[in-house]
Protein backbone atom coordinates (compact mmCIF):
# COMPACT_ATOMS: atom_id res chain seq x y z
CA UNK A 1 0.00 0.00 0.00
CA UNK A 2 1.44 3.58 -0.81
CA UNK A 3 2.34 5.81 1.49
CA UNK A 4 0.00 8.72 1.13
CA UNK A 5 2.59 11.08 2.94
CA UNK A 6 4.78 10.21 -0.52
CA UNK A 7 2.44 11.18 -2.66
CA UNK A 8 3.39 14.41 -5.05
CA UNK A 9 -0.01 16.52 -5.72
CA UNK A 10 -0.48 18.50 -8.62
CA UNK A 11 -0.66 22.35 -7.71
CA UNK A 12 -4.02 21.92 -8.75
CA UNK A 13 -4.94 19.52 -6.60
CA UNK A 14 -3.13 21.34 -3.54
CA UNK A 15 -4.66 24.81 -4.59
CA UNK A 16 -8.14 22.89 -4.81
CA UNK A 17 -7.93 21.37 -1.35
CA UNK A 18 -6.84 24.84 0.16
CA UNK A 19 -9.00 26.91 -1.57
CA UNK A 20 -12.71 24.37 -1.10
CA UNK A 21 -11.49 24.11 2.68
CA UNK A 22 -10.83 27.88 2.97
CA UNK A 23 -14.40 28.25 2.12
CA UNK A 24 -15.51 25.40 4.64
CA UNK A 25 -13.86 27.11 7.64
CA UNK A 26 -15.64 30.43 6.00
CA UNK A 27 -18.80 29.10 7.29
CA UNK A 28 -17.34 27.75 9.92
CA UNK A 29 -16.54 31.27 10.92
CA UNK A 30 -19.78 32.10 10.07
CA UNK A 31 -21.28 30.29 13.16
CA UNK A 32 -18.69 31.22 15.42
CA UNK A 33 -19.92 34.26 17.69
CA UNK A 34 -22.67 33.52 20.52
CA UNK A 35 -24.46 36.56 19.30
CA UNK A 36 -24.89 35.21 15.36
CA UNK A 37 -25.69 31.82 17.08
CA UNK A 38 -29.02 33.47 18.63
CA UNK A 39 -29.79 35.21 15.43
CA UNK A 40 -30.16 31.92 13.96
CA UNK A 41 -31.84 29.86 16.69
CA UNK A 42 -34.81 32.65 16.77
CA UNK A 43 -34.65 32.57 12.49
CA UNK A 44 -35.37 28.93 12.79
CA UNK A 45 -39.03 30.03 13.77
CA UNK A 46 -39.41 32.05 11.04
CA UNK A 47 -38.36 34.68 8.96
CA UNK A 48 -38.20 38.35 11.46
CA UNK A 49 -37.01 41.67 10.34
CA UNK A 50 -33.93 43.67 11.34
CA UNK A 51 -35.66 45.64 14.40
CA UNK A 52 -36.96 42.55 15.50
CA UNK A 53 -34.19 40.21 15.90
CA UNK A 54 -32.53 43.26 17.46
CA UNK A 55 -35.06 43.25 19.93
CA UNK A 56 -35.33 39.90 20.34
CA UNK A 57 -31.51 39.12 21.00
CA UNK A 58 -31.54 42.55 22.95
CA UNK A 59 -28.59 43.80 20.28
CA UNK A 60 -29.01 47.33 18.72
CA UNK A 61 -29.90 47.37 15.53
CA UNK A 62 -26.49 48.46 14.05
CA UNK A 63 -24.75 45.43 15.41
CA UNK A 64 -27.79 43.16 14.12
CA UNK A 65 -27.34 44.27 10.91
CA UNK A 66 -23.36 43.64 10.72
CA UNK A 67 -24.10 39.95 12.49
CA UNK A 68 -26.48 39.50 9.85
CA UNK A 69 -24.36 40.80 6.61
CA UNK A 70 -21.79 38.24 8.05
CA UNK A 71 -24.21 35.06 7.82
CA UNK A 72 -25.69 36.53 4.44
CA UNK A 73 -21.88 36.46 3.35
CA UNK A 74 -21.79 32.64 4.49
CA UNK A 75 -25.42 32.19 2.74
CA UNK A 76 -26.57 31.19 6.01
CA UNK A 77 -29.53 33.55 5.63
CA UNK A 78 -31.11 35.72 2.62
CA UNK A 79 -33.25 38.62 2.75
CA UNK A 80 -36.20 40.79 1.23
CA UNK A 81 -36.84 44.28 1.22
CA UNK A 82 -40.70 44.70 2.29
CA UNK A 83 -41.61 48.93 2.37
CA UNK A 84 -38.86 50.26 4.41
CA UNK A 85 -38.04 47.29 6.26
CA UNK A 86 -35.26 44.52 5.75
CA UNK A 87 -36.78 40.87 6.38
CA UNK A 88 -34.51 37.80 6.90
CA UNK A 89 -34.62 34.20 6.78
CA UNK A 90 -32.49 31.39 7.07
CA UNK A 91 -31.30 30.54 3.54
CA UNK A 92 -32.74 26.26 4.28
CA UNK A 93 -33.61 23.76 6.88
CA UNK A 94 -30.16 22.84 6.83
CA UNK A 95 -28.81 26.16 8.44
CA UNK A 96 -31.23 25.32 11.43
CA UNK A 97 -30.13 21.64 11.37
CA UNK A 98 -26.60 22.54 11.18
CA UNK A 99 -27.58 25.01 14.12
CA UNK A 100 -29.16 21.52 16.42
CA UNK A 101 -26.15 19.62 15.40
CA UNK A 102 -23.48 22.20 16.84
CA UNK A 103 -25.91 22.26 20.18
CA UNK A 104 -25.35 18.65 20.53
CA UNK A 105 -21.84 18.25 20.19
CA UNK A 106 -21.81 21.37 22.83
CA UNK A 107 -23.49 19.27 25.15
CA UNK A 108 -21.84 16.20 24.65
CA UNK A 109 -18.21 17.58 24.92
CA UNK A 110 -18.44 20.95 27.15
CA UNK A 111 -18.92 19.73 30.41
CA UNK A 112 -20.01 23.80 31.12
CA UNK A 113 -22.95 23.51 29.16
CA UNK A 114 -25.08 20.90 30.94
CA UNK A 115 -23.41 22.78 34.62
CA UNK A 116 -24.66 26.42 33.24
CA UNK A 117 -27.93 25.26 32.50
CA UNK A 118 -28.68 23.54 35.20
CA UNK A 119 -27.44 25.55 37.69
CA UNK A 120 -29.43 29.02 35.82
CA UNK A 121 -32.89 26.63 35.45
CA UNK A 122 -32.82 25.11 38.87
CA UNK A 123 -32.73 28.70 40.02
CA UNK A 124 -34.98 30.59 37.87
CA UNK A 125 -37.64 27.68 38.04
CA UNK A 126 -36.77 24.71 40.15
CA UNK A 127 -38.05 22.26 37.74
CA UNK A 128 -37.21 19.37 35.88
CA UNK A 129 -38.55 19.56 31.93
CA UNK A 130 -40.45 16.58 30.91
CA UNK A 131 -40.54 14.67 27.60
CA UNK A 132 -42.99 14.82 25.04
CA UNK A 133 -43.85 11.02 26.20
CA UNK A 134 -44.36 12.17 29.54
CA UNK A 135 -46.09 14.66 28.40
CA UNK A 136 -48.77 12.27 26.99
CA UNK A 137 -48.46 10.67 30.39
CA UNK A 138 -49.30 13.11 32.43
CA UNK A 139 -52.10 14.51 29.81
CA UNK A 140 -54.09 10.92 30.08
CA UNK A 141 -53.73 11.39 33.80
CA UNK A 142 -55.43 14.98 34.42
CA UNK A 143 -56.19 18.18 33.23
CA UNK A 144 -53.22 19.53 31.41
CA UNK A 145 -52.48 23.19 29.51
CA UNK A 146 -49.72 22.64 26.87
CA UNK A 147 -48.63 26.89 26.62
CA UNK A 148 -46.41 28.42 23.75
CA UNK A 149 -45.40 31.34 25.12
CA UNK A 150 -43.09 32.41 21.58
CA UNK A 151 -44.53 35.25 20.54
CA UNK A 152 -47.51 35.15 18.10
CA UNK A 153 -46.02 35.35 14.73
CA UNK A 154 -43.81 32.29 15.97
CA UNK A 155 -47.01 30.70 17.05
CA UNK A 156 -48.73 31.46 13.52
CA UNK A 157 -46.01 29.67 12.10
CA UNK A 158 -46.01 26.21 13.43
CA UNK A 159 -46.60 25.09 17.71
CA UNK A 160 -47.56 21.76 19.03
CA UNK A 161 -50.75 19.96 18.62
CA UNK A 162 -53.29 21.34 21.14
CA UNK A 163 -51.00 24.70 22.29
CA UNK A 164 -52.42 27.62 23.15
CA UNK A 165 -50.45 31.00 22.77
CA UNK A 166 -49.82 32.74 26.02
CA UNK A 167 -46.44 35.27 24.96
CA UNK A 168 -43.90 35.24 28.11
CA UNK A 169 -45.19 38.81 27.99
CA UNK A 170 -48.58 38.40 28.85
CA UNK A 171 -48.88 36.09 31.86
CA UNK A 172 -49.17 38.12 34.37
CA UNK A 173 -52.14 39.99 32.37
CA UNK A 174 -53.90 37.09 31.45
CA UNK A 175 -53.40 34.90 34.56
CA UNK A 176 -57.35 34.64 35.12
CA UNK A 177 -57.66 32.34 32.09
CA UNK A 178 -56.20 29.67 32.84
CA UNK A 179 -57.85 26.88 34.96
CA UNK A 180 -56.37 26.66 38.34
CA UNK A 181 -56.08 23.20 38.96
CA UNK A 182 -54.27 22.05 35.61
CA UNK A 183 -50.69 21.26 35.12
CA UNK A 184 -49.22 24.02 32.97
CA UNK A 185 -46.96 22.78 30.60
CA UNK A 186 -44.82 25.68 29.17
CA UNK A 187 -42.51 25.07 25.63
CA UNK A 188 -41.12 28.23 23.65
CA UNK A 189 -37.54 27.59 21.09
CA UNK A 190 -36.36 24.30 23.00
CA UNK A 191 -33.71 23.93 26.15
CA UNK A 192 -31.84 27.02 26.04
CA UNK A 193 -34.80 29.49 25.80
CA UNK A 194 -35.32 31.11 28.33
CA UNK A 195 -39.09 32.11 28.02
CA UNK A 196 -40.69 28.85 29.15
CA UNK A 197 -38.20 28.92 32.43
CA UNK A 198 -39.39 32.71 32.76
CA UNK A 199 -43.00 31.39 32.29
CA UNK A 200 -42.66 28.84 34.52
CA UNK A 201 -41.15 31.00 37.36
CA UNK A 202 -44.20 33.40 36.97
CA UNK A 203 -46.60 31.01 36.76
CA UNK A 204 -45.54 29.07 39.96
CA UNK A 205 -45.11 31.82 41.28
CA UNK A 206 -48.86 32.71 41.38
CA UNK A 207 -49.95 29.43 42.07
CA UNK A 208 -49.72 27.16 39.67
CA UNK A 209 -48.39 23.75 38.69
CA UNK A 210 -45.84 24.26 35.75
CA UNK A 211 -42.76 22.77 34.05
CA UNK A 212 -41.24 23.01 31.13
CA UNK A 213 -41.03 21.08 28.40
CA UNK A 214 -37.96 20.06 26.88
CA UNK A 215 -37.96 19.24 23.71
CA UNK A 216 -36.59 21.57 20.92
CA UNK A 217 -39.50 23.30 19.14
CA UNK A 218 -38.81 22.88 14.73
CA UNK A 219 -41.39 24.43 12.56
CA UNK A 220 -41.87 22.16 9.16
CA UNK A 221 -41.13 24.56 7.49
Amino acid sequence: MPDEQNVVYPTQAMEFRDEVFGHFARMGAAFGHANRLQLIMVLAQGERSVETLANEVGATVANTSRHLRILAGAGLVTRRVEGTSRIYRLSSPAVAEAYYTLVNLAEQHIADVSSLADAFFNDIDGTTPISLEELAEISREGDVLLVDVRPPQEYAHGHLDGAINLPVGEIAGRLAELPPDAKVVAYCRGPYCVMSATAVHQLRASGHDAVRLAEVFKPSG
